[in-house]
């Protein structure tokens, strides 16, 4: 019998993830990576940044798949083979970041964190309507999940552009592309929601020279990868007051250090790497359709470009 390897950041996920998988392809043994295992001879692995022993172990693996749509962490493990590479598309994150988005616009957009300090003032005193227009919305990122963002907002009739690598075209959004066009994708943009990939181009891409090129009042959104920030750049504008508030989910150090000042500064928002859970029931259905599909010599989409990093 073929055999799969799960291996994650900790034993308890590692194991949780081995029974879903091994329901999902009862074909195969799942087996749940530990230190210290002997090497299983495994096909495929399935894994969540799991530590670099696993592909030093793990020599047979013809195809790893990510337990997420961010593969950053996974590509700079030194012993990773140069054998296919899938990630997760959507598996049921798109909704939960397009959520996420627009609960932290509609609170700056919409003044709801003025209405709890006014309800605890037992103060009726309703603000001046929404002009969405004063909200343009700028979506870095235009994968299957940012291209899903942009157009949830889009919905609820703020005008939202997008800046992808390459040019394409999205129905309901303006789209910018290349570095040609990053400096006019950033002046018409007052919300810039981050959903790209960490690559070595894209690292420290939000810092002062982007911050200053934004309309005032900015406000950042970031449910990407932590590494993009330039955290003493943020920090700056907000104190400043170029930048009004940021909504954070991701940081450069995870779990964020107790310490760090965004805890305590009035304009930031913090939520710990929540902006999208990777749903089981859905992850599951993907990865074990793509191996089926590989089994019968199909072709399989999510295959990472590390030429691109995504």
């Amino acid at each position: 019998m073929s055999k799969i390897i799960v291996a994650t950041a900790t034993p308890a996920a590692t194991k949780r993830w081995q029974e879903v998988m091994q329901a999902a392809l009862p074909q195969f043994e799942v087996v749940a990576w530990e230190p210290g295992i002997a090497p299983s001879g495994a096909r495929y692995a399935v894994v969540w940044s799991p530590p670099d022993t696993v592909f030093q172990q793990e020599t047979k693996l013809e195809a790893v798949f990510n337990l997420g749509a961010g593969v950053d962490a996974i590509l700079a493990l030194p012993s990773l083979p140069d054998i296919p590479v899938y990630r997760l598309e959507d598996a049921g994150m798109a909704p939960q970041m397009a959520e996420y988005v627009i609960h932290g616009l509609a609170t700056l957009s919409r003044g709801f964190d003025a209405y709890v300090q006014r309800q605890r003032e037992a103060s009726w005193s309703p603000l001046a309507a929404t002009r969405y227009e004063d909200w343009p919305v700028g979506v870095m990122g235009l994968g299957k999940l940012g291209s899903y963002v942009a157009k949830a907002v889009a919905a609820l009739g703020y005008p939202v552009a997008g800046w992808a690598r390459s040019a394409r075209n999205e129905e309901g959004i303006e789209v910018f592309h290349g570095a040609d066009q990053f400096a006019a994708f950033l002046s018409r943009t007052r919300v810039l929601v981050n959903l790209l990939p960490l690559t070595p181009e894209t690292q420290g891409i939000i810092n002062q020279d982007l911050l200053l090129k934004l309309l005032p009042d900015a406000v950042i959104i970031n449910i990407a990868r932590g590494a993009h920030v330039v955290d003493d750049d943020l920090l700056a504008a907000l104190d400043s007051g170029r930048v009004q508030a940021a909504i954070l989910d991701v940081f450069n150090q995870e779990p964020l250090p107790a310490s760090h000042r965004y805890w305590s500064h009035p304009s930031v928002k913090i939520t710990p790497h929540v902006a999208a859970v990777t749903l089981e029931a859905e992850a599951a259905q993907q990865i074990s359709e793509r191996i089926q599909r590989l089994e019968r010599g199909e072709s399989v989409s999510g295959l990472v470009r590390r030429e691109t990093g995504y």
